[in-house]
């Protein structure tokens, strides 16, 4: 038996907890000095001072600030109505590729030709391919809307990466769930929606999480066809105030909402792997 100290814990979970310690010392310590190097060594740069004043104007950025914010809104708005569309889509797709039934063979041609197509074709040139061909058919008003074909195109693209993450969710749940299921008088349709599918979305939610974080970063591409939401207003005050610095105000608006979501996606994660441990 383990020899146990005073606290109660084993000399092998003192030791862990030592090595735990050195390990956080050593690494803030390499981090601080990596930060103190690029701290003295950037200013240091001949070009610095024009560098400074391009990309980090305060006064620019106090300026620009409140209307980037107010046009981050419609890039908010966009993902919100294209991400339950996704999902939904997204979800669709995998059961197509998942019949079992030699009559359906034909959804499951679909379902992989579509995932081929939408994964294979660039989110920008599907964005350009729908945003701008679709309304020179010549739709009456609002059907020619860029926010609508725009999001269209992401909904789509999106949609055949969110399906072959559900799709692995699904065969990663073993075949002798559905058997199990079966010999208890559980039709295919019944396996799926009561043992296959609760199981295979739970698998698969931090890597949804990380689909969701790339989905609000592209929103952004819509500014290429009309909507005037964060990227393009950074591009209206470059343009005015001739500087950068608006688009690094677009850069840290993005990373205050996209680094608690990842931060989060590696909880569920992290939280995932240890209960399957």
């Amino acid at each position: 038996m383990s020899a146990r100290n005073s606290a109660g814990r084993t000399r092998r979970q003192a030791y862990e907890d030592a090595q735990r310690r050195r390990s956080l010392r050593v690494a803030a310590a390499s981090t601080v000095a990596v930060f103190a190097a690029l701290f003295v060594l950037i200013p240091m740069a001949p070009g610095w001072e024009k560098v400074q004043k391009s990309f980090f104007n305060g006064e620019v950025l106090a300026k620009s600030f409140p209307k980037l914010l107010e046009a981050f809104t419609i890039n908010v708005m966009i993902f919100a109505w294209c991400a339950p569309a996704i999902a939904i889509l997204g979800l669709l797709i995998a059961l197509t590729r998942d019949v079992r039934a030699p009559a359906l063979f034909p959804l499951r041609i679909f379902g992989a030709a579509y995932t081929d197509v939408f994964r294979g074709v660039p989110v920008i040139l599907t964005v350009y391919l729908i945003g701008f061909g679709i309304p020179g058919l010549g739709l009456p008003r609002p059907w020619n809307s860029p926010y609508i074909w725009g999001s269209l195109a992401l909904i789509l693209t999106y949609s055949a990466y969110v399906a072959e993450i559900f799709r692995s969710g699904i065969d990663s749940v073993h075949q002798s769930q559905r058997a199990a299921a079966q010999s208890l008088g559980l039709s295919e349709r019944e396996t799926m929606r009561h043992v296959v599918l609760p199981q295979a979305i739970r698998r698969v939610v931090p890597a949804q999480m990380n689909m969701l974080i790339a989905l609000q970063k592209d929103v952004s591409l819509l500014s290429f066809i009309g909507p005037v939401e964060i990227f393009r207003q950074a591009g209206v005050f470059k343009s005015l105030l001739a500087n950068f610095t608006p688009y690094v105000g677009a850069a840290l608006i993005f990373l205050a909402v996209t680094i608690p979501a990842t931060r989060y996606a590696d909880y569920l994660m992290a939280k995932q792997n240890r209960e399957r441990s």
